[in-house]
């Protein structure tokens, strides 16, 4: 496989996507062929085959027939990737499969994270399971502890992991009950298997016995979670074991058919296929966990190659812009990987390129809400298509560009309408846009009070460019400043069919100066599969710290893993020459979860480290890089051991061009519409054009399969390979004036969210405590210069709108005093606070030449511990406020620009002097963390205060006041809505376990779409912690009218605009200064949102509870919440074992908690039949026990064990929950809502959480499913690390 210049026979590079299939082909004596066909059609079976055979028939010039396999002996190789794999799991047509697991853990893969995907979708859609059966295996291992008191672990086996870790035998495999099963799961057909047994990672010896078992039966397909994803955490590794067993016998089934295309079945032609690592691998070993990105991975190698210089090594950002989304990632040098991610629903734990999918394609749909200009995430699919492809589709970002002259139909093939035979409709276009400025125009008529002027059809479509290309900027800047990268220093490479009508606004709205698009850039994934080296990867786990002493085991493993992948590479025919190794560690700080895989490559081997490099200066310079910081003092730990053998095929397709020595031909003018008005464009086509031509804007440049604008300011030549670059011109600034502007507004509601979500990525990266890094248990915000909210990020729901009580207050309680310079901390709940552990600093905005703030940047951050009663400041059964920790009601953290740390110090100890309390008992990293929130604050100051240079302080406030308008208007729609249907006044009531009402009614005015939501006669203040502050019960009443709006509004001050809340003093919701509150903020606001609920009819009540789990000792401490049952609704079941409402957090995956505390987790599985019944049932809640291994303090604060979750129109309400400890003796005992109880070894915790209500009386109306409205599809994969932060900040 070594380099040639000129091939001896025909080498294919053939991307198969969900539409059309390209082809790459490099005929004797290096011809180039390229080719686009659709991916299915009637008239072939297989498209990479007919690809094949069209180059060889129109090569040869000899009839080659489809109905006969092709004769392969003159193709050298054939190179490959392929969305199979994305779309069986998408379209769930993957293998049938049962899952073998841990008895115990029965459900363990379909609770997941407990995490709900979407935080307002009343219906929870997860994406079912993969698996149709379970079978649970008899058998247990838990890790090795020295300090384990546990009776009889003396008599159980120790083994030695291939960690470096030991482990205990607890229960062993028994195989004879697990065969009769499996021979039961064999006979109902199912021949495919997944396999996770706890712990298998460090010892696989259980699974692979199963596995011998399963294979001796007759089982075709079985994946071991320990041989396809060898890593810590069971979850993902269940996860990825499932989507192997259940795409790979569908990759089989396509290669089979496949190679039958082929005279001898390819068995003489190489065959590679790309996967999700970027890297080629023989088709043999192509299987479903590694294949999921291998389509767009081929991009990503492409532009890779093409565009980075590494003489300069300026960054390059990928922009890939297709149909239904678009796919942003990066290259500096080396691939950007991700260790997991999801997929449709689906965690996959295996090396993959770090590309992000945002919903911003050309078939993205275009909808104007509420004022505000929306595009996607709904997408018109290839049927029927956008508006404009003449089978009655909607508009789309297509149809916008189509309207602007910046699509030329003549260019296009003839294959649209119902024959598929004629041209682009610009017609159909054009009307559907002429009725949608109508509509835009008489609303904008009615809410702008005379100001406003009609928008043209073209200003309309042009206005929806714009917000598609602020869309799409979003997630660029996050992928680039996340990491402390400056967005404008990269190069945007674009490639894809629709991305070159995009670029020049892109890169010019980031800043960035440079465009590049290759020749190939409609089919770069398939070039890039021609220029991609082929990839061998092992991995193997570790559980040591990275010291001198492991060294020696450390470099024995990168060895062997190192001759493992040469040894792979030199049986596929490479030379040792062409061969070379990369070694990975993956590593991170102990006591925390943030690992970074780091390759030691510019950091030689020292004394002090591995023989393959020093792995603590790559670690401690990347980390820097990421977050800013580093903790000298804290020792690294190792997960993994990883080494990537590449063998390089040198690959050389580039051929210069020849100068023409003339200006470049004019194909035709045309008119095109910028942000200047219509423009007279010339037209150029790209075939035509050579490398001493240059192309200044505006112009559009014609290639076979994409258009390119070339926007006026900017100036497009060709490299001397016949490449595209353009370099991009500031433009001219568009004015923009105070009045509201529908197209402005919602750019200004991208760029005010942009603020609050840098702001975040600031804290994150800044931040020390694992509660704000790595659970991300922070909001940001901006507000307006009364305090009202503008734009909070990330949608907490128990921060909603709290965090404007809190700023609103200080500017109540300081006025004069609120100076520049000045930074203030808050917490105490009659400033806004919800509850102590959140804190919240504020800084004012300042403008030169106004004497008081123009806005407010804030952020609130949980802190694990801030003194009080008992460790995490999260007492179950704290009276008064002060056990509860160290409380600021206008405390100044920052005094004329000097960080106050002896005050504050002094601040967070002072709970210390109130008996039976301490002070924080971790005040390094409260300090690290106020410190990053002022860093955080500091952020949004710089980037207000840039908005407003650009736009001036009027517009920029004007257009504040404008987006809080528009999410009023918002929910007076949905009240006057619900007035229409439901009528003007309702009301509700629920109780707590303690027997206090919560009591609402609401009273709605149709005609103004107001209402006023008044709890009067809700119960008193409780002696205990069960009071929520007011701020609490405003982010459960926005939590719900967003909920009942059901589409995506701005969530500020706007949104309380049209209601009028009534809370009585010194009752349960508005409790006096001194009382005890961490109950209200976790369990009472999940209490209201159940009463506006039930209030309204929207759906029976869910869980009701966080149930907060808490213990530890004076070594240990550890807090988690635990899921329950969601409630039914109208038209849909509720989900089991999920969090709901105020709450998405994640729980730690069973093998981390393991590890790290000494607890057994020896359940984790649905409460079967706690759901209430209905004709929509209610969710089921968990059971879950933990086993603990030392004496420990329990500590557990929940609801809903006495009042349970009520259903509604006749269904049955939930069971409520019940937890109980089950002590060694043989007692069981019932511990009640809220206690904290001393545990010794041998004790279990059997936590048994409520049910969600059932909707509907049983039998009444048919089966939901069928009455339901099939959901807007958004048609896409939503992916990548921008994806998975978002997913992350959400599971709070």
């Amino acid at each position: 496989m070594a380099a040639v210049s000129g091939p001896g026979g025909f080498q294919f590079a053939i991307d198969r996507g969900g539409t059309f299939t390209d082809v790459f082909a490099r005929c004797p004596g290096g011809r180039i062929r390229v080719l686009k066909l659709l991916s299915e059609d009637p008239g072939y079976g297989d498209a990479p085959t007919e690809g094949i055979r069209r180059v060889l028939q129109e090569e040869s010039g000899v009839a080659v027939p489809r109905d006969q396999p092709l004769d392969a002996s003159g193709i050298e190789w054939i190179r490959m990737g392929t969305t199979v794999a994305t779309n069986a799991l998408l379209e769930r047509r993957g293998e049938r499969l049962a899952l073998l697991v841990t008895r115990g853990f029965r459900d363990l893969l379909h609770i997941g994270s407990q995490a709900r995907p979407r935080i307002f979708d009343l219906e929870v859609a997860v994406p079912e399971v993969l698996y149709e059966e379970v079978i649970e295996v008899d058998e247990r291992l838990i890790p090795h502890q020295p300090g384990c008191r546990l009776p009889g672990k003396e008599t159980l086996p120790l083994i030695e992991g291939s960690t470096g870790a030991s482990l205990l035998v607890q229960r062993p495999l028994e195989l004879s009950a697990l065969r009769r099963e499996l021979e039961g799961v064999l006979a109902r057909g199912i021949r495919s298997l997944a396999v996770l047994l706890l712990h298998s990672y460090a010892w696989p010896g259980h699974e692979e016995q199963v596995g011998a078992l399963a294979r001796e039966l007759g089982f075709r397909h079985v994946s071991l979670s320990s041989a396809v994803a060898a890593m810590v955490r069971a979850v993902p590794r269940g996860y990825t074991a499932c989507a192997d067993a259940y795409l790979t016998p569908c990759i089989h089934r396509y290669l089979e058919s496949f190679r039958a295309g082929f005279a001898h079945q390819l068995r003489e032609v190489p065959v590679l296929f790309m996967r999700s690592d970027g890297g080629l691998t023989p088709m043999q070993h192509f299987s479903g966990a590694r294949a999921i990105l291998s389509g767009p991975a081929g991009g990503v190698v492409g532009y890779a190659v093409t565009t980075y210089r590494r003489e300069d090594g300026q960054p390059v950002i990928g922009f890939d812009m297709g149909g239904t989304s678009t796919d942003v990632s990066r290259y500096a040098g080396e691939y950007e990987h991700v260790f997991e991610a999801s997929t449709a629903g689906v965690s996959i734990q295996a090396p993959q390129l770090d590309i992000n999918t945002v919903a911003a394609g050309g078939g993205s749909r275009l909808f104007f809400r509420s004022g505000l200009f929306v595009v996607g995430p709904e997408s018109a699919g290839a049927h029927p298509g956008p508006a404009c492809y003449r089978k009655g589709g909607p508009l789309t970002v297509t149809d916008a560009n189509l309207c602007l002259g910046r699509l030329l139909p003549e260019y296009f093939p003839r294959i649209f309408g119902p024959g598929e035979d004629q041209p682009l409709c610009r017609e159909a276009a054009a009307r559907a846009f002429q009725d949608l400025a109508a509509r835009i125009n008489a609303f904008m008529a009615d809410t702008a009070a005379g100001t406003h002027q009609p928008l043209s059809v073209e200003e309309v479509a042009m206005g929806f460019v714009r917000v598609a290309n602020e869309a799409m900027c979003r997630p660029i800047r996050a992928l680039t400043q996340a990491r402390g990268h400056d967005t404008a220093r990269h190069v945007l490479a674009c490639f894809g069919g629709a991305g070159g009508q995009h670029a020049c606004a892109i890169a010019r709205a980031l800043g960035m100066s440079r465009v590049f698009i290759h020749k190939y850039s409609g089919i770069l994934s398939a070039y890039g599969l021609a220029l991609a080296d082929v990839v061998h990867e092992a991995q193997a786990p570790c559980a040591l710290r990275y010291e001198p002493a492991a060294f020696p085991w450390l470099d024995g493993r990168i060895a062997a893993l190192e001759r493992e992948c040469r040894d792979a590479l030199q049986a596929q025919g490479f030379t040792g020459e062409q061969i070379r190794t990369e070694a990975f560690l993956h590593l991170r700080y102990e006591g925390t979860d943030c690992a970074l895989m780091c390759s030691a490559k510019g950091h030689p081997p020292t004394p002090r480290s591995c023989r393959a490099g020093d792995f603590h200066a790559a670690f401690t310079s990347r980390y820097l890089v990421e977050f800013g910081f580093t903790i000298p003092d804290r020792p690294m730990v190792v997960d993994d051991v990883r080494v990537r053998g590449t063998g390089s095929s040198g690959i050389s397709c580039e051929t210069p061009l020849a100068p023409s020595g003339k200006p470049a031909r004019v194909e035709t003018v045309t008119r095109c519409y910028f942000e200047e008005g219509y423009l007279e464009t010339p037209v150029f086509l790209l075939e035509e054009l050579a490398c001493d031509h240059s192309v200044p804007g505006p112009a559009i440049i014609i290639d076979k399969n994409s258009t390119i604008v070339v926007e006026p300011g900017c100036t497009a030549s060709l490299t001397r390979f016949g490449d595209i670059c353009i370099a991009v011109g500031s433009g001219s600034p568009r004015p923009v004036g105070p009045q509201l502007d529908a197209v402005q507004l919602s750019i200004f509601s991208h760029r005010f969210m942009s603020i609050a979500e840098q702001m975040g990525r600031i804290l994150q990266r800044t931040a020390i405590s694992t509660n704000i890094k790595e659970r991300l248990d922070f909001s940001c915000a901006l507000f307006g210069p009364d305090g009202g909210l503008v734009s909070n990020a990330p949608h907490i729901p128990v921060h909603l709108g709290a965090m404007q009580e809190t700023v609103q207050f200080q500017i109540r309680n300081l006025g004069e005093d609120l100076r520049e310079g000045d930074v203030i901390l808050s917490n105490h709940p009659c400033a806004g606070g919800s509850h102590l552990p959140d804190l919240t600093v504020i800084t004012p905005v300042f403008w030169p030449g106004v004497p008081k703030p123009v806005f407010f940047v804030a952020s609130r951050g949980h802190h694990a511990d801030i003194g009080g009663i008992t460790p995490g400041s999260m007492p179950p059964h704290s009276k008064a406020l002060r056990e509860e920790g160290a409380v600021f009601v206008s405390f100044k953290l920052v005094k004329d620009g000097v960080f106050q740390e002896e005050a504050v110090t002094g601040a967070l100890m002072a709970p210390g002097r109130v008996p039976g309390c301490s002070g924080t008992r971790n005040l390094q990293d409260n300090l690290s963390d106020l410190r990053a929130q002022v860093a955080a604050n500091q952020k949004g100051i710089q980037l207000v205060t840039e908005l407003i240079r650009h736009h001036g302080l009027p517009v920029v406030q004007a257009y504040m006041a404008h987006i809080q308008a528009n999410a009023e208007v918002a929910v007076r729609e949905m009240l006057k809505g619900f007035a229409a249907r439901w009528g003007t006044a309702v009301e509700a009531e629920d109780r707590m376990d303690d027997g206090s009402p919560i009591r609402l009614r609401v009273q709605v005015d149709p005609q103004e779409g107001s209402a006023v939501f008044d709890f009067s006669g809700s119960g008193p203040e409780v002696y205990g912690n069960c009071n929520a502050p007011r701020a609490i019960t405003l982010s459960a009443l926005i939590y719900c009218l967003r909920c009942m709006v059901g589409q995506d509004i701005p969530l500020n001050q706007g949104c309380l605009a049209p209601v009028r809340v009534v809370i009585p003093k010194g009752s349960i919701l508005d409790p006096s200064p001194e009382a005890a509150v961490v109950g209200g903020n976790v369990l009472t606001s999940q209490r209201v949102v159940d009463v506006i609920f039930r209030a309204f009819g929207v759906c029976a009540a869910s869980q009701g509870c966080m149930n907060n789990v808490t213990f530890g000792n004076e070594r240990v401490g550890y807090y988690e919440t635990v899921a329950g049952g969601a409630g039914a609704g109208p038209r849909w079941h509720g989900r089991s074992g999920v969090h709901t409402h105020m709450t998405n957090t994640r729980i730690t995956d069973p093998e981390i908690l393991e590890q790290r505390y000494p607890v057994v987790l020896q359940r984790f599985e649905l409460r079967r039949g706690s759901g209430g019944a209905g004709r929509c049932r209610g969710g089921d809640g968990v059971i879950r026990e933990l086993l603990f291994r030392e004496d420990m303090v329990l500590s557990v604060l929940s609801e809903r064990r006495a009042v349970r979750p009520y259903g509604l129109q006749g269904g049955s309400p939930g069971a409520p929950g019940l937890n109980l400890l089950l002590r060694r003796d043989g007692r069981t005992i019932n511990l009640g809502a809220k206690t904290s109880v001393p545990v010794e070894p041998g004790d279990v915790f059997r936590l048994q959480t409520p049910g969600g209500g059932g909707f509907g009386c049983p039998g009444d109306g048919g089966d939901p499913e069928e009455a339901a409205e099939p959901p807007a599809s958004r048609s896409f994969a939503e992916r990548g690390s921008v994806f998975e932060y978002r997913r992350a900040q959400e599971a709070v």
